[in-house]
C-alpha cells in the first residue's frame, strides 16, 4: 500500500485550519486531518469535511464581556449550580475551588465565568456547559500559582 503524501504547501495550508465533519445524530461533530490521512483529505476534497469558522476580533470581544460580567450568587445557589453541571465525583472538589475563587482576587473572573455561563447553559445553550468546566480548572490552576516575586526585593 502506498504512503499518503501531500505537496508540502498544501500540507501545511491544511494544517492550519480545523476541519470538521457534518454533526450527527447527537449535533457531535468529528474532526478531520485531511494533511494525514487520505480519507479525510478526499472529504475536503469533495465539500464534506468544512472549515470551522473562525470568529472575528468584533465577535470575541461580545462573547468576553457576556462571560466577564459581574455576577455574585450565594453559595447555595452555587452548589445546585454545581449539582446540575458535574458529575457525583467531581461536584465536591469543584464547589470547593469556587467558593475558593471567590474570594481570590486572582481567581475570580473564573468564578465569574463559570456563573455567567451556567446561566447561559440553563437559558438552553447546552455548548456553555463545557465552559463552566473550563473556568473551574482555570479558577484551579490560577488558586494553585503563587504570584511570581521580584528578583529585586531580596
Amino acid at each position: 500500500m502506498e504512503r499518503f503524501r501531500l505537496p508540502r504547501k498544501i500540507k501545511k495550508s491544511l494544517k492550519q485550519t480545523i476541519w470538521l465533519y457534518p454533526p450527527d445524530e447527537k449535533d457531535s461533530r468529528q474532526m478531520a486531518f485531511p494533511a494525514s490521512s487520505q480519507e479525510d483529505y478526499d472529504a475536503v476534497k469533495n465539500g464534506i469535511a468544512t472549515e470551522f469558522p473562525r470568529s472575528t476580533k468584533a465577535e470575541i470581544k461580545v462573547f468576553r464581556e457576556m462571560l466577564d460580567k459581574e455576577v455574585f450568587v450565594t453559595d447555595e445557589q452555587l452548589k445546585t449550580f454545581v449539582e446540575d453541571i458535574f458529575r457525583e465525583d467531581l461536584r465536591y472538589s469543584s464547589y470547593l475551588i469556587l467558593t475558593e475563587a471567590k474570594k481570590n482576587p486572582r481567581a475570580i473572573q473564573a468564578y465569574f465565568n463559570f456563573v455567567n455561563a451556567y446561566l447561559l447553559f440553563q437559558k438552553g445553550e447546552k455548548s456553555y456547559g463545557n465552559i463552566c468546566c473550563m473556568a473551574v480548572d482555570t479558577a484551579w490552576e490560577l488558586l494553585k500559582t503563587k504570584p511570581k516575586k521580584n528578583k529585586k526585593q531580596r
